[in-house]
């Protein structure tokens, strides 16, 4: 491993984990990144979002047996493309899955792209062999979804990042009785509310965590740089586990930046943007994140590092 500027994550050496060169040649892969992840019968299972030389946007499971060398499944994740509706909503791309165990089911929130703007979408699955669509679960201009592993107060819940007017740029989270309908919804906090580094917007990554503490929760940040470029960077912070529009602790520092050439340079620079992350059982967090839109990669932190960070700021 070698060690960041910032200590609260380790980059792992060998990145990046995954690159376009590792999917099969005749699917034309350029890029794989921003990826959902889960451990399942103790493999680790990447949901990739790849994207080929049309950027034509696909899910594409990639496997682990340690969390850092992946191989590639010989075909894409079958999603109905020939459904009316589904079509409609994601004539223009679908992106950023993220990937939260319930109970005994795997489910799916990923961002659709069409002319109507952006919506979030549903995928279940209980073994990652076949998948159910299970229909969008919002209103048009919201992005970056992700499920709580677990009912809050008897409702399912979701972070996510609806764009609205002057709110733009804030994580909210919302409860339904069925994951189709939702509402409730309230602000968790804005993108000005203590975190200089993200002025610009702000928006929910992995899945959150439950600790003792809180529900651990990683996102990104981002601030506009010299007037028009953007600087994606990773935070964390602690929601109460029992109402998470309350935030108990954030940390003011960024827990991961662009520093690499990996993250700095490619489609879309100066960017480290996670979907997806594994606690392990010793207390280890294996962080995924893509670098520049255009590689996988990952970092290693832990529980106790993270939780320091938000209450020693």
């Amino acid at each position: 491993m070698k060690t960041s500027k910032y200590p609260i994550c380790k980059r792992y050496e060998g990145n990046p984990i995954l690159t376009g060169k590792d999917f099969p040649p005749e699917a034309d892969i350029k890029n794989v990144f921003n990826s959902g992840i889960v451990k399942y019968n103790n493999t680790y299972i990447m949901v990739c979002r790849v994207e080929n030389s049309a950027l034509v946007d696909r899910f594409w499971i990639a496997e682990s047996a340690d969390g850092y060398h992946f191989k590639p499944r010989p075909k894409p994740v079958d999603l109905p493309h020939d459904d009316p509706e589904f079509k409609e909503y994601t004539c223009g791309m679908y992106y950023d899955p993220r990937v939260t165990k319930i109970g005994d089911v795997y489910y799916m929130v990923h961002a659709a792209h069409s002319g109507h703007t952006c919506r979030l979408s549903l995928v279940k699955t209980g073994d990652f062999k076949k998948f159910q669509w299970m229909g969008f679960i919002s209103e048009t201009d919201n992005r970056n979804g992700v499920l709580f592993p677990e009912k809050i107060n008897g409702l399912y819940a979701r972070l996510d990042r609806p764009n609205t007017g002057a709110d733009t740029g804030d994580i909210w989270v919302s409860y339904s009785p069925d994951l189709i309908f939702w509402g409730k919804s309230k602000c968790v906090f804005r993108n000005w509310q203590g975190i200089r580094w993200a002025w610009t917007k702000i928006g929910p990554g992995a899945a959150p965590i439950k600790t003792a503490e809180g529900w651990l929760t990683i996102f990104h940040g981002v601030r506009t740089q010299c007037k028009s470029h953007f600087v994606y960077q990773l935070g964390v912070c602690l929601l109460d586990l029992k109402n998470p529009s309350k935030v108990k602790a954030m940390s003011e520092k960024a827990i991961l930046i662009p520093e690499e050439l990996y993250e700095l340079v490619g489609q879309t620079p100066s960017v480290v943007f996670t979907c997806g992350a594994v606690a392990e059982n010793n207390g280890e967090i294996k962080l995924y994140y893509g670098g520049a839109d255009t590689v996988q990669c990952v970092a290693t932190t832990s529980v106790e590092r993270l939780i320091d960070a938000c209450y020693n700021r």
